[in-house]
């Protein structure tokens, strides 16, 4: 009998495994792929949806231009991952068997249990999200004045935190609208843990945005009207964007698989294995183990990179053969302001760039550059060049 191999999600990681084990398995097992979305979302250029939805259309990539006619897919929500059955269990009562399974789901937001904040603030996991957020900024401001302007709260200073309130100034000034943007860290800088030479790169040019950053103290409370910041900082509110954490998805929190107790995601080995021989993990949903104490980073860089040998291993999986390991490679890092963009430490097409961190025209045509090698890595040429002239 051949064997189901069954892939789950339609992020970085998915769309990017399914290309490799397609490419590997050449007809030797049936292959399923499983997603709530019959698109993959290029996320990591969601925010600009934030300013310009129109660019929707440009980043999101129907799955049957990236899959081959051989591979079923099933556009439906995972409830639940059943090991010892071997199933998939979806949200219309509908199973698919496996296998062999690859869980690349993605992440939900971390509320680290801070009163009020999931009930009341947008987050930023989803094409939805960004529209969401877009929309109620526009609202916030035709209800606002140039002596009463819409407050918009942005917590979290990571990639999504400031690329988020780089989108809203951008839309703030492509429209003059009357908006106060502040950016909440608790940690003492932009980018904890960034290097400080892109910290500071990062910081000036949100200040230039007008953006106000609040550092070195953390939300500890929201109602629907306030974001109470440390002990005596209060903030009111039109909007709020919650961009600080990451923790698994429900749909594997009873799969029996060895997951991290507090945050739900599930452990792998280097190749992606899991302590279930059949069932492999990557992406935002796994800690994948490399070398040194750190798993890899949730980031699109390293699901990408992860994607081609994750898909390989699968294949390697169905024919028996002994699995590749992997290791993370970081290529640097360009994060958007608004129109803006900083790049640090980059090597791109197997160059190292010469200078440590650097703005301008060069950095926003390279973080354009590296989400069209992605897009034409899964679709080819003429969607990349399509989606470019908005990225």
């Amino acid at each position: 009998m051949t064997d189901n191999v069954v892939v789950l999600g339609a992020g970085y990681a998915g769309a990017g495994a399914i290309k490799s084990l397609e490419a590997e398995l050449n007809g030797e097992a049936s292959v399923t792929w499983i997603s709530d979305q019959d698109y993959h979302l290029v996320l990591h250029e969601s925010h600009r949806c934030i300013s310009d939805p129109s660019v929707q259309h440009k980043i999101t990539i129907p799955v049957d231009e990236i899959k081959s006619p051989g591979t079923d897919f099933v556009q439906g929500e995972v409830t639940n991952v059943d090991t010892d059955d071997r199933v998939v269990e979806l949200a219309d009562d509908s199973e698919v068997e496996f296998d062999y399974l690859l869980v690349a789901i993605g992440s939900r937001t971390a509320f680290f249990g801070i009163d009020g904040l999931q009930e009341h603030a947008h987050t930023l996991k989803s094409l939805d999200d960004a529209l969401g957020i877009h929309d109620a900024v526009v609202d916030a401001y035709r209800e606002a004045s140039r002596s009463d302007p819409a407050q918009v709260v942005v917590g979290g200073a990571g990639l999504s935190g400031i690329q988020t309130a780089g989108e809203i100034a951008e839309l703030r000034d492509d429209r003059s609208a009357p908006i106060d943007i502040k950016l909440v860290e608790g940690l003492d800088s932009v980018l904890p843990n960034g290097d400080p030479e892109l910290q500071g790169a990062l910081r000036k040019r949100l200040e230039n945005k007008d953006v106000d950053i609040l550092t070195g103290e953390f939300i500890g409370e929201v109602d629907e009207e306030t974001v109470y910041v440390g002990d005596d900082t209060e903030l009111d509110y039109d909007v709020l964007i919650w961009t600080g954490g990451i923790t698994g998805r429900e749909a594997i929190r009873d799969a029996d698989v060895d997951k991290d107790e507090r945050s739900h995601r599930i452990f792998a080995e280097r190749d992606f294995q899991t302590d279930d021989e059949r069932v492999f993990a990557m992406g935002d949903c796994a800690l994948v183990d490399q070398p040194g104490d750190d798993p890899a980073p949730p980031t699109a860089q390293a699901a990408w990179q992860a994607a081609e040998v994750a898909g390989e291993n699968l294949a390697r999986a169905v024919r028996d053969q002994p699995l590749k390991t992997w290791t993370y490679e970081d290529r640097g890092t360009v994060v958007s302001v608004g129109e803006d963009a900083v790049a640090h430490g980059v090597s791109y097409m197997g160059f190292d760039v010469p200078i440590a961190t650097f703005g301008g025209v060069f950095a926003e045509n390279l973080k354009k550059a590296i989400a069209a090698k992605w897009i034409n890595s899964i679709t080819g040429p003429g969607q990349a060049a399509k989606a470019w002239p908005d990225m």
